[in-house]
């Protein structure tokens, strides 16, 4: 994915002024680079336990999760990650949403989505995603109106997105 790539970048650049060997966030960062999710979560948690990068750990930790499909835990994570500084972004609000989206719960996604829609510095890519995902949210609440007037919003952005298209044939049967 795109935009775990960049937030691992930007997690290396971090990495970069924390320095020293053996520190856990670094070990943690490595191990999300060459997609050791589990080594990861674990190196992440001890730099939280060693009050290390914390903020970032909690990033990390939602990460490795989300990775390994806990969207349970990374949305945990992510919310610590949000509540102890971390740098809150398009990317993390998408990470977060998406969490929610998988776990049924459609009000929180809407939130995230929309927190993230109004980010700066949202690349067109992330914000098309994530307006996709809001109209997802909107039929998770089964709020069948508000789902169809964004997706007519969305597909007059997007005429050639195919799978809008056939969300079209779904929402016409609600």
């Amino acid at each position: 994915m795109k935009r775990l790539a960049a937030v691992v970048l930007t997690m290396s650049m971090g990495l970069s002024l924390a320095g020293c060997s053996g520190n856990p966030y670094k070990e943690g960062v490595s191990h999300l680079k060459s997609e050791q999710y589990k080594q990861a979560e674990k190196s992440f948690k001890e730099a939280v336990k060693q009050d290390k990068n914390v903020a970032d750990s909690y990033r990390g930790i939602g990460i490795a999760c989300f990775e390994q499909k806990d969207y349970k835990g990374a949305l945990i994570a992510f919310e610590k990650a949000v509540k102890a500084g971390t740098k809150e972004n398009a990317t993390l609000y998408n990470l977060m949403g998406s969490c929610a989206l998988k776990l049924e719960d459609g009000k929180s996604a809407l939130s995230y989505f929309e927190k993230g829609l109004s980010a700066s510095g949202v690349s067109d890519e992330m914000k098309r995603e994530m307006e996709y995902n809001v109209i997802v949210s909107y039929e998770k609440l089964q709020s069948w109106e508000k789902a169809k007037e964004k997706l007519n919003e969305y597909l007059k952005k997007y005429p050639d997105d195919k799978t809008a298209k056939k969300e079209v044939e779904f929402l016409e049967t609600r």
